[in-house]
């Protein structure tokens, strides 16, 4: 008399048959119902992992490869559920940034005699706005490439003389390994660093050099990329004093969100390649001393911020065994000159 396998058992039967045409298993069995299985690593278990999480994922199942006392644990779970996101909430909040930004850009533009300040306004809104999208929509571009789940961004009004604290998308599942996780991280600020260049080149030029500061001037401490733009572009007029056009000041913004992304703490982007470079015991580290960096420039709140980020740990990628990339190591070169020269105080804002 024979047995028919239960569910379970055929469910496991499966799962090591498509385990074990990517991976040598050393031995498999389940834990606290999850199938586990110690495996061999080869030269492409990068790429045969990718291809396990291909198959899997019709199956609603998801590998998962980390190591136990030094040896890879290949273990496979069920995918979380994902709950859909309305997209009335990211219509509303990039309405209302809108508005905002155009109150800061018109407040800004008063003491502008070139043109009307509806004008300076619209242009300052247009500005920020082409940064901050292109700096998220790097981020959801990256997110699809890795079939990583993400919602569109979320734009977050703010008060003059910012008029927006920013824009984010939440990621709704893990990145399948450290090379997506990195271009998760470096994608957005890398993207509004371009854009910031070029807004930065056009506010510049919008903007005079000035003998006289008029009364009630503030000044800025700019960072070192805004300097070379300046110099590399001057505008017009004569003196030593540059009277920023609203646009320009969207570039010097756009400069100090950059900087504050890549800063390796939390789950900022700086965070995430933190993470994937020297890992989460190194970036809980960092995060902290970010925190004191951002406390003795006066960034109170967003010091406020980073340490309230910093208190979770980070859930890293799916495939925790797998090298990073050798371009993408030196793609970190890249990110730390960008944070270099778009560093700033920020209390003078």
């Amino acid at each position: 008399m024979t047995t028919e396998p239960t569910p379970q058992v055929m469910q496991y039967q499966r799962i090591h048959s498509l385990v074990q045409a990517e991976f040598a298993i050393e031995e498999g069995f389940i834990e606290h119902d999850i199938p586990t299985f110690f495996v061999t690593l080869q030269p492409n278990s990068k790429q045969a992992f990718l291809r396990l999480y291909r198959k899997l994922d019709p199956m609603g199942l998801a590998p998962f490869l980390r190591k136990r006392d030094n040896k890879p644990v290949m273990q496979i779970v069920p995918k979380p559920s994902v709950k859909t996101s309305s997209k009335t909430t990211n219509i509303a909040l990039f309405l209302a940034t809108m508005a905002t930004l155009l109150i800061t850009g018109y407040l800004l533009s008063l003491n502008w005699t070139q043109h009307d300040p509806v004008i300076g306004a619209v242009m300052f809104t247009t500005a920020m706005m082409g940064i901050l999208g292109a700096h998220e929509m790097a981020h959801k571009l990256a997110a699809n490439k890795h079939g990583v789940e993400a919602t569109y961004p979320y734009f977050i009004p703010g008060i003059p003389p910012l008029g927006t604290f920013g824009a984010l998308i939440q990621q709704k599942s893990l990145a399948p390994n450290r090379d997506a996780l990195f271009d998760l991280g470096m994608s957005g600020p890398v993207m509004g660093f371009i854009i910031t260049i070029f807004v930065t080149i056009v506010g510049i030029q919008l903007s005079q050099l000035l003998a006289v500061a008029p009364p009630g001037t503030q000044y800025l401490q700019v960072p070192l990329l805004f300097d070379f733009i300046a110099a590399t572009f001057p505008p017009s007029g004569r003196g030593s004093i540059m009277l920023l056009h609203p646009v320009a000041y969207a570039g010097y913004i756009g400069m100090i969100i950059t900087m504050l992304n890549l800063l390796p703490a939390g789950m900022l982007d700086g965070g995430h390649v933190v993470r994937v470079l020297l890992g989460e015991k190194a970036r809980i580290v960092l995060s902290y001393i970010a925190i004191l960096a951002l406390l003795l420039i006066g960034a109170w709140l967003m010091a406020i911020l980073v340490f309230f980020l910093s208190r979770y740990s980070h859930p890293g990628s799916m495939d925790e065994v797998s090298q990073l990339s050798n371009s993408r190591k030196l793609a970190t070169v890249a990110l730390i000159v960008i944070f270099v020269l778009t560093i700033a105080p920020i209390y003078v804002l």
